[in-house]
């Protein structure tokens, strides 16, 4: 046996400060964990009613010829992406979801000691990206009730801002950044910031004064539109993300971006899913009544909650959040609690089916009325 051993193989100093993401527990992990059968996931604001039927039909029709490699360039899915947003195919970059393109932007632009404005609390992988590239992260806090305001984000700019991320409508509190705000904000930055705009969940949005960046992209502004098939579409199993911006932005990413890094699956299936409008209009009626439905239901149960443009509704529980999200967890619901954004008292609850729903409100009874119990037992004996 060699007298050489791993202890003296040292990874990068940043990974001592990185965190991987964590992400919400998988049904197949609780089933096995708890013994439970019936779980109701509503953690990951995944698409409730499935994925696209005419994404499920291309994918199964391309079965036969996965021996052979993925288009590297994703034509079709990029012509497809064009018409549909009304922008040019090479303002189009597909990714291996909308993760792996955070992930480019920190390799293509960022070097050590560059800063990255990000608002707080928001998506995680901002930060992750930041981190791996050496560059320092600069947080930005939202507003009462989680509203952006964009003199703060301003104030944070300096000469060494490199890019400043902007997700609207936010994860995870599901507030967003009205239109006219949104062209202040880019009409006042310096030139030298590009700005990311997560569109993650856009295709949610019912308020009229929103933006999903897109008519700035046509407008020639230093921004990057992202989006996914993973939220409204359902295709969050085979991982497909997109960026929009110019041309030249788009070129300096695909120089660092890996050949094939999209399968040939996920490249068919997003063609046939983005044009499916039968199945997207489905997904966001569903959601709008879920959610107002949930609003309701939440508002009899006294809890407070932050009225969201998403397809997910951040909702604060109090001082015993974390043993309601447990107690929850081990009827066979699943959430996701809000403790790694730094709202200990919240959880986030992903708007399901009518079905879900209902099995969510009545564990969420259940809970309440078996610690009112509780309490009153443990009173009785004091």
């Amino acid at each position: 046996m060699s007298n050489r051993t791993t202890d003296n193989i040292r990874p990068r100093g940043v990974l001592t400060r990185m965190k991987p993401y964590s992400p919400g527990k998988p049904i197949w992990e609780v089933q096995r964990e708890l013994g439970i059968e019936k779980v109701t996931k509503l953690a990951s604001n995944e698409n409730p009613i499935g994925p696209s039927p005419l994404a499920i039909q291309a994918i199964q029709a391309y079965l036969t010829d996965i021996h052979r490699y993925p288009d590297a360039d994703t034509l079709d899915l990029c012509a497809a992406i064009a018409r549909k947003l009304e922008v040019a195919p090479e303002q189009v970059l597909v990714t291996n979801g909308a993760d792996e393109l955070i992930t480019l932007l920190s390799e293509t632009f960022l070097e050590e000691g560059d800063e990255v404005i990000v608002p707080s609390p928001t998506f995680s992988e901002y930060e992750f990206g930041a981190n791996l590239m050496g560059a320092q992260i600069v947080e930005v806090p939202l507003r009462e009730d989680y509203r952006y305001e964009i003199a703060d984000l301003l104030a944070a700019v300096t000469d060494k801002t490199k890019l400043l991320y902007i997700c609207s409508p936010n994860n995870p509190t599901g507030t967003y950044l009205k239109k006219q705000d949104l062209y202040a904000l880019m009409d006042k930055l310096p030139p030298h910031v590009l700005v990311i705009f997560d569109g993650a969940y856009s295709h949610f949005v019912t308020a009229d004064d929103y933006c999903d960046g897109l008519e700035l992209v046509r407008q020639g502004y230093p921004l990057i539109v992202t989006q996914t098939f993973s939220k409204v579409y359902g295709l969050a199993g085979i991982r497909v993300g997109y960026g929009i911006a110019s041309a030249t932005i788009l070129h300096n990413i695909r120089q660092v971006k890996e050949p094939f890094n999209v399968n040939a699956l996920a490249q068919v299936g997003a063609v046939a899913a983005i044009q499916d409008d039968a199945h997207l209009e489905a997904t966001r009626d569903m959601n709008a009544l879920g959610r107002e439905r949930l609003y309701d239901d939440l508002q009899e149960l006294g809890f407070k909650f932050t009225r969201s443009m998403s397809n997910f509704v951040l909702v604060e529980l109090g001082p015993d959040a974390k043993s309601i999200y447990d107690q929850l967890m081990r009827k066979g619901v699943i959430l996701r609690y809000a403790g790694a954004w730094n709202l200990p008292h919240h959880v986030r609850i992903s708007i399901g089916t009518p079905d879900d729903h209902q099995v969510l409100i009545n564990a969420l009874r259940e809970v309440l009325q078996e610690s009112k119990e509780q309490l009153a037992l443990s009173t009785q004996k004091d």
